[in-house]
């Protein structure tokens, strides 16, 4: 059985594409691209854009993009913009966390949902046809609210 040594990309490095380890990261600098780890830990001055899939993954600095871990850990100064997909999730106090999370028994195999065009058009189709008018008589349009149960009601 191999050893499996900590792997550090210090904060002066600059990564442009993806970085696969089966060991442990910490994660320092800059990486431009995805970051796929057994364990991961993200420093406070490191950025990554692209997807973080991990078994296990600590998260100080930012994450611009999704994350999918059995375990994840958003430290208080942590600035995540994506969606997370996990078994665990633990977000402490002062966190910023802008995107979906989603539990899941097996998050490193689930796929992120991606919209399709159709959904797209759908969503934009109004839900009835417009009204006609009668010769002389003139009715105001029916607003169209395309599946939204928070929309104010109005009479």
């Amino acid at each position: 059985m191999k050893s499996k040594a900590l792997s550090i990309l210090s904060n002066d490095l600059t990564v442009k594409g993806s970085i696969v380890s089966e060991g442990e990261v910490q994660l320092d600098g800059k990486v431009e691209g995805d970051v796929r780890a057994t364990s991961l830990t993200i420093g406070e001055e490191a950025t990554v854009d692209g997807e973080v899939i991990s078994e296990n993954v600590v998260i100080r600095g930012k994450v611009k993009g999704s994350v999918r871990a059995r375990q994840v850990q958003l430290a208080s100064t942590a600035r995540v913009e994506g969606d997370v997909i996990h078994a665990s999730l633990a977000i402490e106090s002062g966190a910023y966390f802008d995107g979906h999370c989603k539990r899941s028994t097996d998050p490193l195999s689930d796929k992120p949902a991606k919209k399709t065009e159709a959904k797209a058009a759908d969503a934009a189709k109004p839900a009835s046809p417009p009204p006609t008018s009668n010769a002389g008589e003139s009715k105001p349009a029916a607003k169209a609210v395309a599946n939204d149960p928070f929309a104010a009601k109005t009479s």
